[in-house]
């Protein structure tokens, strides 16, 4: 059952992600253009762009184990400028915006992208 185990890590950091993007997506880029300019990004709308592109479409790849390595570090930078730039001076606890969920993203990426997509993972399946 060991092989089982990243296929469940991918497709709850996937599904957390994708919904993330969506969220995003359907709230309005302006609106994520708007508070990542209010964080001092460059080119907001630019970025919100990359960051919805990135958590909507990295989200549906990881669950679907495809190209896990790569989407995995990519999304683990996301989650770690989350962190950096938002949660890290809120405190510990979730509910008060603090780092504890977000960290825990941030692992799972980075476990994700040492082990790789696992034995159940559409990725896998092709390349065979």
């Amino acid at each position: 059952m060991a092989g089982v185990a990243p296929l469940v890590l991918r497709v709850v950091v996937g599904l957390i992600f994708a919904m993330h993007g969506w969220q995003k997506l359907t709230g309005g880029v302006e609106g994520t253009a708007g508070f990542l300019g209010s964080l001092g990004f460059p080119l907001p709308m630019l970025m919100a762009v990359l960051l919805i592109a990135a958590e909507l479409g990295g989200g549906i790849l990881l669950i679907l184990g495809i190209f896990t390595h790569w989407i995995s570090k990519v999304l683990a930078f996301v989650a770690l400028i989350a962190l950096l730039t938002v949660h890290v001076t809120q405190g510990f606890f979730v509910n008060e915006g603090g780092f504890e969920f977000i960290i825990l993203i941030f692992a799972a990426t980075v476990s994700l992208a040492i082990t790789g997509p696992g034995k159940w993972a559409l990725g896998r399946m092709v390349n065979r």
